[in-house]
């Protein structure tokens, strides 16, 4: 099997399950490819191994691209996935790992599970995001797994936030902010700010206002089919517009687009390991802390 390995951060213990997933595919006789930036960290074994720009969509045919990391490696990794349909497996060595199904304790045993199949996909759609004039960034890569924001640069002043749903007009948010979350995003920056938990498999759209001056504008679902217009005015002549991790600005009344992509990701959920799992474990539902001795 041939196997991509990512990774975006490099952290002593990131490295450290870097080369111990090397190990475990080496010693398995798996052919492996390398993001570059692992490149100068591989001390006398780099020459050993084939890399791929961690910039571009990945050209090179492969079967499974392992992102090693946290939810924030994997959210940067779809950046050289794009629409291969190349799935992705996630072995968290972050904290939460909502998007990783495989936790770095039981790194040898997840890795198992996986090469004897025992595993199922996860389809995660995609938001596109285009604007009135054109952004570099957005026609490079114009898409978010997890959420776009909108935020205030520059000011303290909230922001006059015109939002339209198919043609038709919504409503102004008069906020901080707006998330459009994905499903996969609900448990992000959405949660964070008071909106819905929903189950990755849905097919809807999260508007989330962050801190409305108007405290009867509540977050809104809405079906992933639809488009959506944003026009941001404020008082300063620009604002943040954040696709993911990733952060432009963007000219004030320069009109933002919205709408599910024609791709989808593929992500790898090992058997035994779901979502509502994720939530007790992760978000401690159902325990409370007065039963602890």
């Amino acid at each position: 099997m041939k196997i991509a390995l990512y990774s975006a951060f490099f952290s002593e213990e990131t490295l450290t399950f870097v080369n111990r997933t090397l190990a475990y595919l080496s010693a398995n006789k798996h052919e492996v490819l390398l993001v570059d930036r692992l490149k100068k960290y591989m001390g006398a074994k780099a020459d050993e191994y084939h890399y791929f720009d961690g910039n571009e969509i990945l050209q090179e045919k492969v079967d499974f691209l392992f992102s090693i990391g946290g939810d924030g490696t994997l959210l940067r990794a779809i950046t050289v996935i794009g629409n291969t349909e190349i799935p992705i497996f996630g072995i968290n060595t972050g904290r939460l790992g909502f998007l990783t199904s495989l936790h770095r304790d039981a790194l040898s045993e997840g890795l198992d599970a996986f090469f004897d199949s025992q595993f199922s996909y996860v389809s995660r759609s995609l938001l596109q995001v285009s604007s009135k004039d054109p952004i570099s960034a957005l026609e490079d890569f114009g898409f978010a797994l997890n959420e776009v924001s909108i935020n205030r640069k520059n000011t303290t002043a909230m922001l006059s936030i015109e939002a339209e749903l198919d043609g038709q007009p919504l409503t102004t948010y008069w906020s901080d902010g707006l998330i459009i979350s994905t499903p996969t995003g609900s448990t992000g920056y959405s949660m964070s700010s008071g909106g819905p938990i929903v189950s990755p498999d849905s097919q809807c759209w999260i508007l989330n206002p962050i801190a409305p001056h108007n405290i009867n504008m509540r977050p809104l679902i809405v079906p992933d089919t639809t488009s959506i217009r944003i026009s941001v005015t404020g008082r300063d002549k620009h604002h943040l517009l954040s696709l993911d991790s990733r952060v432009i600005t963007v000219e004030n009344r320069n009109d933002i687009y919205l709408k599910k992509a024609a791709f989808s990701i593929r992500t790898v959920q090992l058997n035994g390991s779901f979502f509502f799992n994720a939530l007790r474990e992760k978000l401690f539902w159902g325990k409370d802390a007065r039963n602890v001795q």
